[in-house]
């Protein structure tokens, strides 16, 4: 049987259609949902289905008209790109490729949308200005949608009143391209038909953004701003704090990385230590290696923690260490250096940077003596290690206090507050600094 991809498509024979490529970089993609049923036809520039990778969601448009005879993988199911996903029958169409379109208004990022969108039409319901709107309680935004809201300038607030046709309330990039189209009729609605209260209202400020060389930002760059945008947005954000004694630990460390390097050939660098540390303490308080779905917590069955990497071009990239808590020092270390190598090189692979169910970001690489973490969604709380610094501290003694030079390094825990409380997030973060500040004997590695 014959293949075929959505720029390639077999005229007048059953043939098998491929997940297309979605981007270099992307290997596999999640179908979200099937839009055209077995043995039901369909017109070109119809949308097939929907599918999610990591970093957008995609809309796989028919380019002819044709009939779907077969589907081959199911909703929720995880598909390597270029792989058969169903068997179509497509049919002679002197219409322009709709793939082709869409290439093009996703390459143009300053083009507006016009009717040659691949966005099929639907119907929105006008809203008159001054009148009430009804506005979608926990609606999910995907990056996709993020960026086609910024280009047109859309909060989200305005995103939340747009009618959605996707499963589950789900809002696609068609009713967004629709609703732009019908002239943003919910754009000036007013929640409600009352007087403006006394709170505090949101100023329309005209900020002087000065002059200087513009630098554009690249793609990894863009996905970041969007990331953090959206965790902030997303999780109300709570920050505890802890101070650690890591002299136990420095020295020790002094005392036992040549040897370590010399009879097993890995560098023994502190954030092993830290990973192991962590990893002991999720045991003990494991509501920490969660996250949040709707109304559901989902407490993680596996301890990945994600380390924080700068790349080459000042990016950022986060690498994870698999299976944390069932490791020992050794194997810690070497996956620690080898993603972190791989980070340095640009070689790591996507599933190396995904899974990770706990974040730990090493502030302190920079100099800085501690940070304010923004959580790496979809998890709820990341730890910010600081610089390790000497010193004088008082000490508690059997003969009474003294003074004496310490390696002193503050922890930093952000938190969502809707999953993770006070005491949940102070007990782990002094757990991990115990952890941190215990003593080892110097045979232990």
């Amino acid at each position: 049987m014959k293949k075929s991809t959505s720029s390639s498509p077999q005229i007048g024979v059953e043939s098998e259609f491929l997940l297309p490529k979605m981007g270099q970089s992307i290997t596999e993609a999640t179908i979200i949902q099937w839009h055209v049923a077995e043995n039901e036809h369909f017109e070109e520039g119809d949308v097939l289905l929907e599918v999610a990778t990591d970093k957008v969601d995609n809309e796989v448009v028919a380019p002819a008209p044709g009939k779907l005879i077969k589907q081959l993988e199911a909703e929720q199911a995880v598909v390597p790109v270029e792989q058969a996903i169903a068997i179509v029958h497509f049919e002679k169409s002197s219409k322009t490729s709709v793939a082709t379109e869409k290439k093009q208004e996703d390459n143009t990022s300053t083009k507006k949308y016009t009717k040659k969108s691949v966005a099929p039409k639907t119907s929105v319901p006008a809203v008159d200005v001054g009148t009430t709107y009804t506005t979608r309680s926990n609606i999910y935004i995907s990056p996709l949608i993020e960026q086609i809201a910024r280009r047109h300038h859309i909060s989200f607030e305005e995103l939340a009143r747009i009618p959605a046709t996707g499963s589950n309330g789900r809002l696609r990039k068609s009713d967004v391209f629709a609703y732009i189209e019908a002239g943003r009729p919910a754009q000036f609605a007013q929640p409600v038909a009352t007087p403006v209260s006394s709170g505090f209202q949101v100023p329309d400020l005209k900020f002087d953004k000065g002059t200087g060389t513009i630098i554009e930002m690249d793609r990894m760059r863009q996905m970041i701003a969007d990331h953090m945008v959206y965790s902030k947005h997303t999780s109300p954000h709570v920050t505890a704090y802890v101070e650690a004694d890591l002299t136990e630990m420095v020295n020790w460390r002094n005392a036992v990385k040549g040897p370590f390097q010399e009879k097993y050939g890995q560098r023994l660098t502190f954030t092993p230590l830290f990973v192991e540390a962590v990893a002991k303490a999720i045991k003990e308080f494991p509501n920490i290696n969660s996250s949040l779905d709707g109304k559901n917590i989902i407490v993680k069955d596996e301890v990945n923690i994600g380390m924080a990497t700068a790349l080459p071009t000042g990016n950022l990239i986060v690498p994870v260490v698999r299976n944390a808590d069932k490791k020992n020092l050794l194997e810690l270390a070497t996956d620690t250096n080898a993603l972190a190598e791989k980070a340095r090189n640009n070689n790591l692979t996507g599933d190396e940077i995904k899974g990770s169910t706990f974040t730990i970001s090493n502030v302190g690489t920079f100099g800085s003596l501690m940070g304010t973490p923004i959580i790496n969604q979809p998890e709820v709380a990341i730890l910010a290690t600081g610089v390790i610094k000497k010193k004088a501290e008082v000490i508690e003694g059997p003969e009474g206090d003294k003074i004496e030079i310490r390696s002193m390094m503050y922890l930093s825990l952000s938190f969502d507050h809707r999953v993770v409380d006070g005491y949940l997030a102070g007990s782990f973060l002094r757990r991990v600094a115990d952890y941190m500040e215990a003593p080892r004997n110097k045979e232990e590695f």
